[in-house]
């Protein structure tokens, strides 16, 4: 699938590229694309610079909290919902625990947390794999959910929005919670169609009944907040909540016995092995989105998405706002530059601005997920993993198209 993919980016991006010269006449369309070739190699670099740091910084933590018990602990706690998710998977396992902080971590916005988290985890569930090479269930299962993670606090969405001038920067939020969940129960839908997962499992519907009817009443309790103090409180909240989750670990690690520095120094280590087999496959993948995007193969689908919605004679507005959700699947970068410029363009409290802006938080950058997480643990053959994903995200898109006309529908 993947290596199917990859070249499927290629040619698509060549076809473009030739249609451009032959029929339109731009000859520098080809040293576009070469250019984007050697541009996404040197940014592969300097991504994977930052996340050296990053993983070696929370891969320390995480290992004197493994050491001190506490991920065996919540393995254990949620054991018997893992164990209908993921049957695979034995009960307690440290991938269970692992899992679990990556949601959380996702929840809170604390990207820097999360990703380190799930790349172990993802390392653990590769311990189980029968396949080196090909992604079992539970790493589809892992992967489709953390690229489709619900998050509650979109802190990044909120500051583009401040940063623009808006009157309010948080009037996203609900729409956004609204267009994750959408994503979120798409993603595990569809993995649980294609492993046959019983969701319908009473322990299942009482763990997902109870998170559901959890997220309710903070949504509820945030929507009581003035713009000003849920700005306030989504800072505070992360923040607090990524150093008391330090402390906790140092804490419970002292109090365990465990040699705390020593401890550190050896799971920093393990992130710079991490990061070294992840970088040939970020320069894989982000190569070919680079071309994708040089050639113009993006600006004619999105021309004729147009098209078709016009003689479809239905409103056009959430057109302009679809460059945010074209790109987003494959480059986060490039998708903020698309809601930075749709918010220059159209206004930041325009329909199409605040449609991109919905987009920007509840969709994911599915295939640098994909390269980052199977690349850490070398595997090819990804199965289902990105048509799943894909259709989360998705159905993220129609759910924000959908939100966002029921509250800003007037606006223009």
């Amino acid at each position: 699938m993947l290596n199917r993919l990859w070249f499927g980016f290629f040619l698509v991006a060549a076809v473009a590229a030739l249609s451009r010269w032959l029929i339109g006449g731009d000859e520098t369309v080809f040293a576009a694309v070469v250019g984007s070739l050697f541009d996404m190699a040197e940014l592969s670099v300097k991504v994977m610079l930052l996340l050296f740091g990053t993983l070696a910084l929370w891969l320390g933590f995480l290992n004197i909290a493994e050491e001190a018990g506490l991920v065996d602990r919540m393995a254990r706690v949620l054991g018997p919902l893992f164990s209908r998710l993921m049957p695979d998977v034995p009960r307690g396992h440290p991938a269970i625990g692992l899992i679990t902080l990556n949601f959380a971590a996702n929840a809170l916005g604390l990207d820097n947390a999360a990703t380190p988290i799930g790349l172990r985890a993802m390392r653990e569930l590769q311990t189980i794999n029968p396949s080196a090479d090909t992604a079992s269930n539970a790493q589809i299962l892992f992967l489709v959910l953390n690229a489709s993670s619900l998050t509650l606090l979109p802190v990044t969405v909120f500051v583009y929005r401040a940063q623009a001038g808006a009157h309010d920067p948080t009037l996203v939020f609900l729409p956004i919670l609204l267009a994750h969940f959408a994503a979120n129960l798409t993603g595990l839908l569809s993995v649980a169609y294609m492993q046959r997962l019983k969701l319908w499992d009473p322990v299942v519907i009482a763990w997902l009944g109870g998170g559901a009817l959890l997220l309710g009443s903070f949504i509820a309790l945030l929507t009581s907040f003035t713009a000003v103090a849920l700005a306030s409180f989504s800072s505070l909240l992360g923040n607090l909540m990524l150093f008391g989750v330090i402390i906790v670990f140092l804490c419970v690690g002292a109090w365990r016995r465990v040699p705390l520095f020593e401890s550190f120094i050896h799971g920093a280590k393990q992130g710079f092995d991490v990061a070294k087999d992840i970088l040939p496959y970020m320069i894989a993948m982000l190569s070919a989105v680079g071309v994708l995007r040089a050639s113009g193969a993006l600006d004619f689908a999105l021309n004729g998405i147009r098209w078709l919605v016009l003689h479809a004679g239905l409103d056009d507005r959430f057109v302009d706002a679809l460059p945010t959700a074209l790109v987003k699947p494959f480059s986060g970068s490039a998708a903020r530059a698309m809601l930075i410029e749709t918010i220059h363009h159209s206004g930041v409290d325009s329909f199409p601005a605040l449609l991109a802006a919905v987009i920007q938080g509840s969709t994911e950058t599915t295939f640098y997920v994909v390269a980052v997480y199977f690349g850490a643990v070398g595997i090819k053959r990804v199965r289902h993993t990105i048509g799943c994903a894909l259709l989360a995200d998705l159905a993220g898109v129609l759910a924000s198209i959908g939100v966002c006309y029921w509250f800003f529908g007037s606006v223009r």
